[in-house]
């Protein structure tokens, strides 16, 4: 027996083992539509499930896995929820009278699905797709790039040989009229299995490489904002030398400009991490197609190269430029500070240093005032002593009040001086 489970050990396991490739066997064509879904809930997606034959009874909860595949008599229907898109593909028989080397058939007119089913899908469509997948022998290159040409209807194509080679695919990564791009592929043999994952990284190469370029019509829109944040910034650090701007005014331009490049951070930061995220699912896909040139060709690979990753340059660059003037704004904003830091601790010095004037003024005036004070009290005691000797004499005591009053002058003097150094020292010891 093993210890009780982690609670999330079942899901987790679970995981590697969801979404499953499709089995296929060919000849099949797969269409496949991935739609954006924010704003689309479960049970919109579930009402247009409902509207496949037999499907009237579907619940929420058999989309809880976010995957479902629906079987019907002549098609399988495979619904797929991710995080902003939502896949829906359509795997059917590709009829007889298809064949390999047709002119540009019509395949949108193959699905089986109801009438206008595909419209009534909820969300936005970025990717739509439909590969024919032949079981035909591998003729003479030249004149399986003829045959190719003529089943995408156009002199561009793209080929490869994928899957180790038992594949050879074709392409020319356009949108048609129907809005569908084309993919068809021909082997001559291929087990359900391995037709299933060559399908699969072959409609997944192109739903990804259409989310990640999501990024770049973004990217290009913050171009000139960039540009004219890049160029005030510059203008505000060059200003921080010269005398006729203050410091607070400079500090309200840098949060005036750093106001709007967070925001522009806040509201493209997802996008620009999600592009990355997709353009590496992009590369996955390429390297698990394994390709092999075909004389003449250009290879899926080498087309994305070309046109994709200058794209994703220019995403990443974007996203360097937005971190990098954010981290900028912050470096003057600090410099600003720190001046206006140091001219505040010039002021209170010189602030302390008048304070100190004013006190050593008021010490000054102090050791006056006890001086005075001395001679004050000393007068006063010597008066109230004055009063004792006459009392004294009328009582009939002999003395001669003014000798003694004379007398007890110095004595009161240096006693009430002692007393209040003494005092004075007391209280600055405290």
């Amino acid at each position: 027996m093993l210890p009780t489970n982690h609670p999330q050990r079942l899901s987790l396991h679970g995981e590697m083992h969801a979404r499953p490739h499709a089995r296929i066997r060919i000849p099949a064509l797969i269409t496949n539509v991935a739609v954006l879904n924010e704003g689309v809930s479960l049970a919109d997606e579930l009402a247009v499930l409902r509207q496949l034959p037999g499907q009237a009874q579907l619940n929420l909860e058999a989309l809880a896995t976010s995957f479902l595949r629906v079987q019907t008599e002549h098609y399988i229907v495979k619904w797929e929820r991710h995080g902003e898109f939502t896949r829906y593909s359509i795997t059917q028989p590709l009829p007889e009278s298809i064949a390999w080397g047709a002119h540009d058939p019509d395949l949108a007119a193959l699905l089986p699905t109801p009438a206008g089913w595909l419209a009534l899908i909820p969300g936005s469509t970025i990717s739509a797709t439909q590969l024919a997948m032949l079981a035909t022998a591998q003729a003479d290159e030249a004149d399986t790039l003829k045959a190719a040409a003529a089943w995408l209807g156009t002199e561009q194509i793209l080929a490869a040989r994928v899957g180790a080679g038992f594949v050879t695919a074709f392409s020319d990564f356009r949108l048609r009229e129907d809005g569908f791009c084309r993919y068809v592929t021909i082997a001559q043999a291929l087990t359900p299995s391995r037709a299933g994952r060559v399908s699969a990284r072959l409609i997944e190469l192109e739903i990804y490489r259409m989310l990640a370029l999501m990024g770049f019509p973004i990217a290009r829109q913050l171009g000139p904002l960039l540009k004219e944040a890049e160029l005030k910034l510059a203008d505000i650090t060059a200003d921080m030398d010269a005398t006729h701007s203050s410091d607070s005014e400079l500090l309200h331009e840098l949060i005036a400009l750093a106001a709007k490049i967070e925001g522009a951070t806040a509201a493209h930061s997802f996008r620009f991490s999600a592009t990355t995220a997709y353009q590496n699912l992009v590369q996955t896909r390429l390297t698990e197609l394994n390709e092999v040139r075909l004389q003449g060709v250009q290879t899926f690979g080498e087309f994305l190269n070309r046109r994709f990753l200058p794209a994703m340059a220019t995403v990443e660059a974007t996203h360097k430029r937005l971190t990098n003037l954010s981290e900028r704004i912050e470096r003057s904003s600090a410099l600003i500070r720190t001046r206006a830091d140091i001219v505040r601790e010039e002021q209170n010095q010189k602030l302390l240093e008048k304070l100190t004037d004013g006190q050593r003024l008021q010490l000054r005036l102090q050791q006056t005032v006890e001086g005075l004070s001395i001679v004050a009290i000393s007068y006063y005691a010597i008066s109230l002593l004055g009063y004792a000797f006459k009392a004294g004499k009328a009582a009939g005591m002999p003395l001669n009040t003014d000798i003694a009053t004379g007398l007890s002058v110095p004595l009161v003097v240096l006693s009430v001086g002692f007393f209040v150094i003494r005092l004075r020292k007391l209280t600055s010891a405290h």
